[in-house]
């Protein structure tokens, strides 16, 4: 069973041996492709080390988080696209528009949203969203840079069945967490009329954890629960789901 996690950010653990430690236990649970998304300027370097010393299984992305997005924001996003050369990037996130911790700043990260889904076009790479409490505003911009090759994943997708079919519509494959496993969480029920094979799997670790494990550090070995929850939801096995999920991975990342 090969599980793919799209959006781990395992990086975050600097000390070798203790990041040595968790990609053993992904390997123990099946998990073996880790798609690793980028949030500032800062965090290039750590994953360029991780990618590294794992060239088989860890894979990079760029870009600047919207939780990150500042007044400086202009010459942040020249320094991440003069990065991305020598570079091999599997995507350009993650981005998008986060307007729980600060409303403030929506028009620069509007702008910078803009800026690097027109890297993503150039590329013909896939973005990765980052979208909290900001759904009408990054549907927005959607719409206006729709595009045949304008495509990726809503990462830690919350939103109700109409947004997951805009979602859909708009050429998007929803990243399903540990949020799937919460009792109240009503994704269980908007994945009924969403195919498994719009799906693609992910931790966020080390946030959002998934049961049994709810409120802990997560880590992406914890893949499976989240693999066992949408198996359960949609009535399948977890190889099954392993598979679909996985081979929606190589078709959003081309690896």
């Amino acid at each position: 069973m090969l599980l793919t996690d799209t959006h781990t950010h395992l990086y975050y653990e600097t000390d070798t041996e203790k990041q040595a430690l968790l990609i053993r236990r992904c390997f123990d649970a099946g998990v073996s492709r880790l798609f690793l998304p980028n949030v500032d300027l800062a965090s290039i370097p750590q994953i360029d080390e991780l990618v590294n010393r794992y060239p088989d299984n860890c894979f990079a992305m760029t870009g600047l988080h919207p939780c990150d997005v500042k007044e400086d924001y202009e010459l942040v996003l020249d320094a991440i696209c003069e990065n991305m050369i020598d570079r091999q990037i599997y995507a350009i996130g993650e981005i998008g528009i986060d307007l729980h911790w600060d409303k403030t700043t929506l028009e620069f990260q509007r702008i910078a949203f803009k800026e690097q889904i027109k890297w993503a076009k150039d590329l013909e790479l896939p973005i990765v969203i980052h979208c909290r409490e900001a759904f009408d505003e990054v549907f927005e911009v959607l719409e206006e840079e729709r595009n045949p090759l304008l495509r990726g994943i809503f990462h830690c997708f919350t939103g109700n069945s109409e947004q997951a079919k805009q979602v859909i519509d708009l050429g998007f494959y929803l990243g399903i967490g540990g949020v799937v496993t919460y009792k109240n969480s009503g994704l269980d029920v908007v994945l009924k009329d969403i195919p498994l094979d719009k799906l693609v799997l992910e931790t966020d670790s080390p946030y959002l954890a998934p049961v049994p494990f709810r409120g802990k550090t997560n880590e992406s070995s914890y893949l499976i629960y989240i693999a066992e929850k949408v198996a359960e939801i949609y009535g399948v096995n977890v190889e099954e789901v392993a598979r679909v999920t996985t081979v929606n991975s190589k078709v959003i990342f081309n690896i």
